[in-house]
Parts: C-alpha cells; structure tokens; sequence
C-alpha cells in the first residue's frame, strides 16, 4: 500500500473513530462550558432521561434559562428527592447557593432531554 493510501486510511479511522467518542458523550448527561470571567461562570446542561448528573454543589446563587420543557428532581447524596422544578422553555429562574456541605444530582425523569442554561454568579459579585 502506498503512503498516500495508508494516510488516507489513518485520517479516515480517526474521523470515524472521533465520531464515535462525539456519539457516545452527546448520549450522556453532562454541563458543557459556554463562558467564564471574573464575575459569572455559564453552561449549559444537559440531562437525559434517567441519567442524573453526578452529584455537585453551588457555592453561589445562579439564574436558569430553560430551553427546554421539564421536570427536575434533585437528588441528596443518599438518593432521597429534595425539590423538584418545573420548568418552561424560555423561561428564567433563580436558585440560591446550596447549604454548606451537601451534594445534590439533577434528576429528569421524563420522556425528553432537558437543557438549562446556568449563569453562576461568582463570589464578590
């Protein structure tokens, strides 16, 4: 096989191969990052049915915009419910600076993908 063909071959199993790992991640719940300075830190998350985002905290208030339509249930560390949100696309909301120490996982148990957009404000501000 000639160099040129054997190239050709490699680029293309590392597309493919970079498509897979592009399919596998959008099929899992996740926060991509959208913006960050000194004052706010923005993402957007992304919660599948059933599949809760890992357990996290908020140091800080934050403001939501829904993009999509759903329920949310948060979860404790020891999968207790602790609040439950309902949410409109295009609305906005506001949820305070989790209490000290406790962790919480976003839960949709409804039939879509739910996607917020957070704006974190960061301390100081």
């Amino acid at each position: 096989m000639s160099k040129t063909k054997l190239l050709l071959v490699v680029l293309a199993t590392a597309i493919v191969s970079s498509g897979v790992t592009l399919a596998i991640q959008e099929q899992r719940s996740r926060r991509e990052p959208q913006f960050e300075n000194e004052y706010v830190k923005v993402w957007k998350s992304i919660i599948l049915p059933n599949q809760p985002l890992r357990l996290h905290r908020h140091e800080n208030g934050r403001a939501l915009i829904a993009l999509t339509d759903g329920t949310l249930k948060v979860i404790n560390e020891k999968n207790e419910q602790v609040d439950t949100y309902e949410w409109k696309a295009g609305q906005a909301y506001w949820l305070d600076k989790d209490p000290p120490g406790v962790l919480h996982g976003d839960l949709n148990e409804g039939p879509g993908t739910m996607e917020v957009i957070v704006v974190e404000l960061k301390s100081g501000t």
